[in-house]
């Protein structure tokens, strides 16, 4: 089993950027489909980016094409989410996640490992 830890969340003015990290142990890293998922209050969970094990190949919910960029350091067993032009409606509890897959998936039910989460507030 993987441990994964999110950190770098927090309160932003609409607009703002924030960094997300996610720091794994305990598990291959590096050969793992990693993803990032938010769940607002009275919300299911939703999917926002995965990424390959080798961090070329990645997809993007429509929701934050152009504004969010997935990203990981495998030597460090790291995942990041980078975090642009936040608004209101990114508000969330961000989880960071690890898949079965052997390609980025935007499905929840392939993510085995997950973190405890990082609240992300967006004021207006």
């Amino acid at each position: 089993q993987m441990q994964l830890e999110e950190s770098g969340g927090g309160l932003v003015q609409t607009g703002g950027s924030l960094t997300l990290s996610c720091a794994a142990s305990g598990g291959t890293f590096s050969s793992r489909v990693m993803g990032w998922f938010r769940q607002a209050p009275g919300k299911e969970r939703e999917f926002v980016a995965a990424i390959s094990w080798s961090g070329v190949n990645t997809i993007h919910a429509d929701s934050v094409k152009g504004r969010f960029t997935i990203s990981r350091e495998n030597f460090k067993n790291t995942m990041y989410l980078q975090m642009n032009g936040l608004k209101p409606e990114d508000t969330a509890v961000y989880y960071c996640a690890a898949a079965t897959t052997g390609w980025p998936t935007l499905l929840v039910e392939h993510y085995t490992d997950w973190g405890q989460g990082t609240q992300v507030t967006v004021s207006s």
